[in-house]
């Protein structure tokens, strides 16, 4: 694990990249990153998330300065922006259910090739899928999610890159660690190693890649 600055973190992140945002309405992201991803003008970027939070909010920053392509997420937040721009067909929007999201990031995350799940058949989310029978029941093959980065929000972590969250701020940023080549880190507060109780770990180090420095 790495300590570097903010532009730096930005900077590492090439246009056309696809992204992991941890956050909730834009409880839990990396506001810091994003800003600098913005000011950076880092464009044709595809999003998993769980929402594009709202104009001026989180991954609605993104969404204002026309930097995304496509965005995967369980619901377009508060965003008319979201939604006017992919009227326009402009940005692509492919909406998962949210807990379909969440399990086809931890496969990734696993090593898994995908999920069954029984969420969507029947309805038009079952187009073009794959439906498998399993002892009688009909399921939807969902393929994996991985990321080239995932961008992480936690409140502690400590100098190897062990991670605490807190309350709902934690939310997807577990899983999206789990599911990217790159693991790029905005905590709160940074600690010596031993403040964070191993019981406490929710991320561990060997899976973070870089933390950037405060200040």
């Amino acid at each position: 694990m790495k300590t570097i600055t903010l532009q730096d973190a930005a900077a590492m992140v090439p246009a056309g990249a696809t992204l992991m945002i941890g956050g909730f309405m834009g409880v839990g992201t990396p506001e810091p990153l994003v800003d600098e991803l913005v000011r950076q003008k880092t464009g044709d970027l595809t999003v998993i998330a769980n929402d594009t939070a709202a104009p001026g909010i989180g991954i609605g920053k993104l969404v204002d300065a026309g930097l995304l392509r496509r965005a995967v997420v369980s619901h377009i937040g508060l965003n008319p922006e979201t939604q006017r721009q992919m009227l326009a067909g402009s940005l692509q929007v492919d909406l998962v259910p949210q807990g379909t999201l969440a399990e086809r990031i931890r496969a990734g995350g696993f090593g898994l090739g995908g999920i069954l799940t029984a969420t969507g058949i029947g309805t038009i989310a079952e187009e073009g899928k794959q439906r498998i029978a399993v002892d009688g029941r009909d399921y939807l093959l969902e393929p994996a999610l991985r990321a080239d980065f995932a961008l992480v929000h936690a409140f502690i972590a400590d100098y190897l890159g062990n991670l605490s969250y807190v309350l709902t701020a934690r939310n997807f940023n577990p899983l999206m660690a789990m599911a990217a080549d790159t693991v790029v880190v905005q905590a709160e507060n940074i600690v010596p190693v031993g403040v964070v109780s191993p019981d406490h770990v929710m991320t561990p180090a060997p899976v973070v890649d870089y933390l950037i420095a405060r200040g």
